[in-house]
């Protein structure tokens, strides 16, 4: 499943990422990873769920993201949620090439069972229509 945060800057969706964040950390009954562009998230998440940093790995570019978050996958089966914040930061602004990387992953998501959440900061009628629907 995957679903996105989306609202202006300001608009609290870090903050709604936060809490979700922290809400599968207790609930979740395997690993919940946070994706983020710098580590500015390390005092407001669980310390149970796991922090990347895509600037640590040189991730950048919708292209890119698709394949490290595949990879992720790949690499722990048990991962339930992976929660992205700044997805627009690190992807890029294209919109059409976020719908395409969501495409892609969504299928991930469902054979994995891998929950996906993704900020991202523009205004819900600047995404093409194929991401409303994921829309929160």
């Amino acid at each position: 499943m995957i679903k996105l945060i989306v609202g202006n800057k300001g608009s609290g969706k870090t903050k709604t990422l936060i809490n979700m964040a922290n809400d599968a950390v207790k609930n979740s009954t395997g690993n919940v990873v946070v994706v983020e562009k710098g580590l500015k998230l390390t005092y407001d998440i669980d310390h149970a769920a796991r922090l990347v940093d895509t600037e640590e790995y040189q991730v950048s570019g919708f292209s890119c993201l698709y394949g490290f978050l595949a990879g992720l996958m790949a690499g722990n089966y048990d991962i339930t949620n992976i929660f992205v914040d700044a997805t627009l930061k690190i992807g890029g602004q294209d919109k059409n090439a976020l719908a395409e990387m969501v495409d892609r992953l969504a299928g991930l998501a469902q054979e994995h069972k891998v929950e996906l959440v993704f900020t991202v900061s523009c205004d819900l009628s600047e995404l093409p229509d194929v991401l409303k629907g994921y829309a929160i």
